[in-house]
């Protein structure tokens, strides 16, 4: 006869056997397959199992793949696949969204900076009448009343070298009721075509400075845009797979957890038949309280990661699903290439870093511009120009004795607008005009303070740009190792399950003739568990390694490993 605690051994014994038997996985198969990975590619993720170890049918492999399989289909969730989870992130990140305002904003700011240097025409008219007593006999009226209409009409524009050049012509249409006035209405013409040269502030670099830096920084920001969609790229592919591990294990905690209700069950029935006592049952209860524990925040954490996946997307699961669920599986096979090869790829493809270069080229022209400016002004300036006069003649006549006859001028001139502008333009009435301006601030202190400054900028700007590439090429490295070391972790994780099911397998052996405890086969059951999780992340970890390589290369990994080429030739 059996005492109690030998029956509640045995029972516990078999609860623990089966809830370990869903998550075993390889069986017999174990070893031959991880021979197979080492000389082609990395297997699948392992498979649990609802048969206990005890059996070694031939259709367990099968059983085994089915229950994982059916455990993975129940997961409520919306089917996402990877491809359409990008697509939609790039559409809806913010990220991009702000990187392409960025980008709209640079454009623009080119297209303002260039808007200095467009022609310019300008036009202006001004019409002014005036009634005003005289008391002066040279006034020529007692009221004198005169209408004037200005009118001025151009070109002007700047060019990158600094050069300002100015075409005008200026009509003046003036009427008086003066006496003395021999044309009424007068028209008055003046034509300049004028040219102004900085020889030292203003020159080249100094008035061209603002559109490089804009240009600079245009490229920079066209950088930073592409380096926000690999960067969307990578964070939802690495979010991705971290909701298929998590998937993975909610579905292998259910199945413990679907057991350990079968478990308590059992114990209930061997209790009612007098086989196990209440401490077995409250045992039992225990076990099952806490599988469920781990079932919730197993869900939890799956919760978490589909929210953050939506995030990404802009969008939320359809229907009345609250989660996303994984439809792909990560890879298993990553090829390499040497890491030098990838270094050197990354310091000549990485958006990031060639944003700050070009952020880097900016502050050279903008300080190259302040060290123009800080200098004298000093410009030479010319001038060619023509005059032109016509109107209607009046005759002015003067008595000054009242007893003799009075004087008479005659002006028979009648012309218009048009002669006087004629005249203008064939330089009847030339007039030309050279000259030189200096100015120099004493002390100067407002330019040299801003060209020691952007100096300054400039420096820490490099400095930036160096940390950058120590930084893209500690990441690399970082990211290779992971990459190479991923392989020969999913190899060792594969190895721990295989490892773990046989000694489950043995344990089970050894219980049964009394060679060790239930204590014992708890830990074994809880180092399979543990094993499947450790093969579980290093598949998840390889992908996501292998997803921040191709943002850090910009795309250059995996081509330039499956092309044989390479970094230059990329």
């Amino acid at each position: 006869m059996f005492r109690a605690g030998n029956c509640f051994r045995i029972f516990s014994a078999a609860t623990v056997l089966l809830v370990v038997s869903v998550l075993a996985c390889h069986g017999a198969h174990g070893q031959a397959s991880l021979q197979t990975s080492q000389q082609t590619s990395l297997q699948p993720p392992p498979q649990v199992s609802l048969q206990s170890s005890r059996q070694d049918s031939p259709g367990s492999a099968a059983q085994s793949d089915n229950a994982l399989g059916e455990a993975l289909a129940g997961l409520e969730g919306d089917p996402l696949t990877l491809s359409d989870a990008v697509a939609a992130a790039l559409v809806e990140a913010t990220d991009v969204g702000i990187a392409s305002a960025n980008l709209a904003a640079a454009r623009a700011n080119v297209r303002k900076q260039k808007g200095t240097f467009d022609p310019e025409i300008f036009a202006e008219a001004l019409h002014t009448s005036i009634s005003q007593a005289s008391a002066s006999f040279f006034a020529g009226a007692d009221v004198l009343e005169t209408e004037q209409t200005v009118a001025e009409a151009g070109a002007r524009m700047k060019l990158p070298l600094g050069t300002e050049l100015a075409a005008s012509l200026n009509t003046i249409k003036f009427a008086t009721n003066s006496d003395f006035t021999s044309l009424s209405p007068q028209y008055n013409s003046v034509g300049k075509l004028e040219i102004t040269q900085p020889l030292l502030r203003g020159l080249g670099p100094s008035t061209k400075g603002q559109l490089t830096a804009a240009e600079r920084v245009l490229e920079a920001e066209e950088a930073r845009y592409q380096d926000a969609v690999y960067s969307v790229r990578a964070d939802v592919e690495a979010t991705y797979w971290e909701l298929y591990a998590n998937e993975r294990d909610l579905a292998v905690q259910r199945l413990i957890r679907d057991r350990a209700i079968a478990f308590l069950k059992d114990t209930e029935l061997r209790s009612s038949a007098g086989l196990a006592g209440p401490n077995e049952v409250a045992n039992a209860r225990v076990f099952l309280a806490e599988q469920e524990q781990v079932v919730l925040d197993r869900e939890d954490a799956l919760d978490l990661v589909s929210d953050r996946l939506a995030t990404l997307m802009g969008r939320r699961p359809s229907g009345d699903q609250w989660r996303f669920r994984a439809v792909d599986q990560p890879p298993t096979d990553f090829p390499l290439a040497p890491v030098e090869t990838l270094v050197q790829l990354a310091l000549e493809r990485n958006y990031d870093l060639r944003a700050g270069e070009r952020q880097v080229d900016a502050l050279r022209a903008l300080a190259k511009k302040a060290s123009w400016d800080a200098l004298p002004t000093l410009d030479l300036f010319g001038m060619l120009g023509g005059y032109g006069l016509a109107g209607k003649g009046r005759d002015v006549i003067f008595q000054f004795d009242p007893e003799a006859d009075p004087d008479t001028l005659k002006n028979n001139l009648d012309t218009g607008v048009g002669e006087s502008i004629s005249q203008v333009v064939n330089r009847d009435f030339p007039t030309w005009e050279v000259g030189v301006v200096f100015r120099y601030p004493l002390g100067n202190r407002a330019n040299g303070g801003e060209k020691d400054r952007l100096r300054a900028q400039v420096r820490r700007a490099e400095q930036d740009l160096i940390a950058g590439q120590r930084a893209l090429e500690e990441q690399i490295r970082a990211q290779y190792r992971e990459l190479s070391r991923g392989r020969r972790r999913l190899e060792v994780a594969s190895e721990g399950v295989d490892a773990s099911s046989e000694q489950v397998r043995i344990g089970t052996i050894e219980y049964e003739h009394g060679r060790t405890t239930a204590f014992e086969l708890v830990r074994l059951g809880a180092d399979l568990a543990a094993a499947q999780q450790r093969y579980s992340a290093a598949l998840v970890r390889a992908a996501r390694a292998a997803a921040e390589l191709r943002r850090l290369t910009a795309g250059g990994y995996p081509e330039v490993v499956t092309s044989g080429g390479s970094s230059a030739e990329q």
